[in-house]
């Protein structure tokens, strides 16, 4: 279809002065409105205003202007049927034959913490998403670019193709119009519901647009016959890997990703300097201390040999001192961290081992996801949707079941149990010792199984450690094999029929058992 008249209409000015003046070269009538013919007008590119256009005023603070026959007239009319051309002409419809709007910047004005609502629905666009409606229904003959980064695609099409362009790419831009436009209506109402103070309509509405954006393509799923990407889902001010900024090593892959963010959401759970280390997207090695590269030394000593390979995260920036600690272990995949010190990073990308390979990714400081925040998993043909578990340790809440209570070092161990525990595949069992992961079973088909893995791992380490459940014991049997491997005290929900036998097993060894009342299953 060939190009001779366009509509210039747009929030972003990026690009735009070019993109006109390439056009206008090539001998195509230019309409335009208000800020975007101002600086058409300063750069000496002529253009006809869209009032002068249509014939009728701007008004209402800019609010109603491109609303009108003239325009959507020229942009829907079917050129090849003659009741639409004899319409076109009786009414002085001029055809528009490209179309280049992008909208409002609503996501910007939102993700300011200083806008008021009014602020946020004067960012609503109106006339830019009917326009850009309008001609992507009638790709068939009109071209209509919503984004900057297509102008020298367009040009190119133009220029190869005698001044017109081909449907495919005509149809490739109505595709992304329609997810642009979209995505813009799901913004709108996410940031409206979370203004609206109703918490049913902000988490679960009854009917569910989710604003995703591809934040990368990735190499490929978690196999490589799978093909995958990264989609960013907006939530303000929550720092994750959809907003780390990868400063060293090769591309992330799918399961990368899913471990570096099992990682970090870990880390996160802890106040003092903490290290966790991921394999498979279970924690292999966690450990909290004084400072960041005691917590590294301690975590990785955890499961040395689950390590390899691993991904590793850091609730503070990496300093040198950490960095020195990483480097003689084995070779990790992934470290996410807040940030890097200039002498970790030094250290971490000049190391032979290192260098090549391993993915350095800065993230900010934690964030825990807001009441807002849905976790989301796929079944065939739908979604979960289910608020995060943000439920943590709250001593005040626990309630001593055994003739002995734990002491400060037990309590000290048993918070770091418990936290590990949230983020292990259930069915889970962890045991802590001197607040270090030191054995996990976790992903079993019996609670049984997991403690004897965890009891395994753990070696002769299980001596004077603790221990916690993500689930309640059901019998006796699990606690026994703890009690039998030196642990000297338990948490767990609680609320199994067999809690009395579970008790009475404990109290017998004179090991401390602490209900929580919450469950931590993670499938």
């Amino acid at each position: 279809m060939p190009i001779r008249r366009a509509l210039l209409s747009v929030s972003d000015k990026t690009g735009i002065v070019e993109f006109a003046r390439a056009l206008q070269t090539r001998g195509v009538e230019l309409l335009s409105t208000g800020g975007t013919w101002r600086i058409l007008r300063e750069a000496g590119i002529p253009a006809l205003e869209i009032s002068a256009y249509t014939g009728f005023p701007e008004m209402m603070d800019g609010r109603l202007k491109t609303l009108h026959p003239k325009v959507h007239g020229g942009l829907l009319a079917v050129r090849d049927d003659p009741r639409h051309c004899h319409d076109a002409a009786a009414h002085g419809i001029g055809m528009i034959d490209l179309l280049a709007v992008n909208l409002y910047p609503f996501e910007a004005t939102a993700d300011r913490t200083e806008a008021t609502l009014q602020d946020k629905i004067e960012q609503i666009d109106i006339g830019g998403p009917a326009m850009l409606r309008s001609a992507a229904k009638n790709h068939a003959y009109v071209t209509v670019l919503v984004d900057p980064a297509d102008y020298p695609a367009c040009l190119a099409e133009i220029e190869a193709h005698g001044g017109e362009t081909t449907l495919e790419f005509r149809r490739r831009c109505a595709r992304k119009v329609f997810r642009a436009t979209a995505r813009y209506d799901a913004l709108i109402a996410e940031e409206l519901a979370r203004c609206s103070g109703d918490p049913a309509d902000e988490f679960l509405p009854e009917v569910l647009a989710l604003p995703l954006k591809k934040v990368q393509d990735l190499r490929y799923g978690e196999n490589p016959h799978q093909r995958a990407a990264l989609y960013d889902v907006r939530l303000p001010g929550v720092n994750g890997v959809c907003r780390m900024r990868q400063l060293h090593g090769k591309e992330l892959s799918y399961n990368n990703l899913l471990d570096a963010d099992a990682a970090w959401r870990l880390v996160g759970e802890f106040a003092e300097p903490a290290c966790a280390i991921i394999k498979h997207a279970n924690p292999c090695g966690c450990a909290v201390r004084a400072t960041l590269a005691e917590a590294f030394v301690h975590a990785y000593d955890g499961d040395p040999q689950a390590a390899f390979g691993g991904i590793i995260a850091c609730n503070r920036e990496v300093d040198a001192a950490t960095a020195e600690a990483m480097c003689p272990r084995q070779f990790v995949e992934v470290v996410i961290a807040p940030s890097f010190s200039a002498a970790a990073l030094e250290i971490l990308t000049s190391k032979p081992r290192w260098k090549a390979n391993v993915r350095l990714l800065a993230v900010g400081p934690y964030t825990p996801p807001p009441r807002s925040a849905r976790a989301v998993r796929n079944v065939l043909g739908g979604l979960l949707i289910q608020d995060y578990d943000r439920e943590g340790w709250s001593p005040s809440q626990l309630q001593v079941v055994t003739r002995r209570a734990p002491d400060d070092r037990e309590l000290a161990d048993l918070h770091i149990a418990w936290l590990v525990v949230k983020h292990l595949a259930s069915n889970a069992v962890c045991l802590v010792r001197e607040r270090e992961l030191v054995g996990a079973g976790t992903g079993q088909m019996s609670r049984v199984n997991a403690t004897d893995i965890a009891v395994r791992l753990a070696g002769a380490r299980a001596r004077g450690a603790v221990a916690a459940s993500d689930a309640f014991f059901p019998f006796p049997d699990g606690p026994q094999r703890l009690i039998e491997a030196g642990v000297t005290a338990i948490v767990q929900p609680g609320g199994s029929k067999g809690d009395a036998a579970v008790i009475a097993a404990c109290d017998a060894a004179g090991v401390a058992m602490v209900f929580t009342g919450v469950r931590h299953f993670r499938h």
